[in-house]
């Protein structure tokens, strides 16, 4: 059994359809991420990170390229088994939050874990008291400020236990103090489970919070970094 979590090989993602001739957002990337590990993808807004992100999370397809999850391959999935992937396995934290603001705190982190086959708001309970929530159960995301509805997001996406977890610009909505009290968050918390979790940035807060640095440029991942740049 292999201990990468993810393995891309040659990777390729054209914005056109017949996927010749367009914008490649994706070019041959390759990436190996190991259980337990904490991954920054570092790079400027349209190099290709995002997409890559989506690609590993099943929410679209690429244009040629193998991705496995667990071992497992996306393509031969199907849309039910990739639905089903990201359901139980994978976590999201996004930028926005992408909380429900119909929903309190409490029943959005809990629609995550019945959407996985469990119903219970005890276990919710617990993953916003992880992240320092406790009391705010019954406030809607409205009621409650950018960073702690980002604390939200996060009980929301590890309340399953995930193998994996997907941040996509998880501070770009924060101011720099706020973003660093989210990354020691999400980091400690992805850290003490043993979870993965890759986080795509185009500023260098979220890498100084990770085991591993990759930057991407025009659709191409690299480990080359500039000193100037962290």
């Amino acid at each position: 059994m292999s201990h990468a979590v993810i393995k891309v090989v040659d990777l390729w993602k054209y914005y056109d359809e017949e996927g010749h001739g367009g914008n490649a957002a994706l070019r041959g990337t390759s990436l190996e991420v190991r259980r337990g590990e904490v991954l920054a993808i570092f790079g400027k807004s349209g190099s290709g990170k995002s997409t890559l992100l989506n690609l590993i999370a099943g929410l679209d397809r690429p244009t040629r390229g193998l991705i496995e999850i667990e071992g497992k391959n996306l393509e031969t999935l199907g849309e039910a088994g990739r639905t089903e992937l990201r359901r139980t396995r994978l976590g999201f934290v996004f930028q926005f939050f992408n909380l429900i603001p119909t929903l309190t705190a409490l029943e959005n982190v809990h629609l995550s874990l019945e959407l996985a086959g469990i119903s219970n708001l005890q276990i919710a309970g617990e993953a916003l008291a992880g992240v320092s929530l406790h009391g705010k159960e019954r406030r809607y995301p409205h009621e409650l400020s950018g960073g702690e509805q980002q604390r939200v997001a996060i009980a929301r996406a590890l309340v399953k236990d995930p193998a994996l977890v997907l941040a996509d610009e998880p501070t770009g909505n924060l101011d720099t103090m706020t973003g660093n009290q989210i990354l020691k968050i999400l980091t400690s918390r992805c850290r003490q489970t043993g979870m993965t979790l890759v986080m795509v940035t185009h500023t260098s807060l979220a890498c100084h919070y990770a085991d591993r640095i990759l930057t991407m440029v025009d659709g191409i991942i690299t480990d080359k970094l500039n000193s100037e740049e962290i």
